[in-house]
């Protein structure tokens, strides 16, 4: 297949960026997105030019590095992470554009890198327990109830991406965060910090600047894990039970 690609091109936060086009010729159906682009950097560095900076680690689906914005759509067009994302989802001809992630808790750092630190930031408010554990207890030193555990390991499959923020058109983090509050408070583990964690990760996330939630939808039907809306509505009432026993 043979490409033109319309990037994003910023060489420092400070720098005012632009829209780029490049072409690239012989693309393998079979090559994943980064490998188009990896295709395409070679080119440029050959040329003397230089090369698209974009953030990947695993390349596997796992770690949520991979972030960027393809045809308007956070990941692209299939509910997938970047990386595993295939060029058979795109025609010889095609025109992509490709952006960073799109807000303003998200700043650019060059190209499609973002800062997404701001994550970190959330969960350290309360993404933790304080139970001591020791060695590795037994697997059932704890009774979960399998309703309580399936609900847990579902909201932890979240990795982070912010693909969720950036298909947002608010911005919210709203879905990341009650990913992280209630696969914690669910569990008998995280139950000593159940209201703390609520409270001080929803204020973590405000004073992050992530917009507020309008239920659109648009961060579950973006999320490549899955994670569902009816997170934000645990999350809610998580928060509403926590503060009205605050006094809040």
């Amino acid at each position: 297949m043979n490409l033109t690609l319309r990037i994003w091109r910023q060489r420092s936060p400070e720098d005012k960026g632009s829209m780029v086009t490049y072409r690239v010729e012989d693309v393998s159906p079979e090559m994943s997105f980064l490998e188009m682009l990896d295709v395409l950097n070679e080119d440029l560095i050959l040329r003397g030019e230089e090369p698209v900076a974009f953030d990947h680690d695993c390349r596997e689906g796992i770690c949520g590095a991979c972030g960027m914005v393809i045809n308007g759509q956070a990941h692209g067009p299939e509910r997938t992470t970047t990386c595993q994302l295939h060029m058979r989802h795109f025609s010889d001809g095609d025109t992509i554009d490709i952006e960073p992630w799109r807000a303003s808790a998200f700043p650019v750092v060059k190209d499609l890198v973002v800062d997404r630190s701001a994550f970190d930031r959330v969960i350290q408010a309360g993404g933790y327990i304080t139970a001591p554990t020791g060695s590795a207890p037994d697997a059932h030193a704890t009774a979960v109830p399998k309703a309580a555990a399936d609900y847990a390991f579902e909201h932890a499959e979240c990795i982070g991406c912010g693909a969720c923020v950036a298909a947002c058109p608010n911005g919210s983090a709203m879905l990341f965060t009650s990913a992280k509050i209630n696969h914690l408070n669910v569990l008998p583990q995280g139950a000593p910090e159940r209201e703390s964690r609520v409270l001080d990760m929803v204020s973590a996330m405000d004073e992050e600047g992530f917009g507020g939630c309008t239920n659109t939808g648009e961060c579950t039907l973006a999320c490549p894990k899955g994670i569902p809306l009816q997170s934000i509505a645990d999350m809610n009432r998580e928060f509403l039970r926590a503060s009205t026993k605050r006094g809040r």
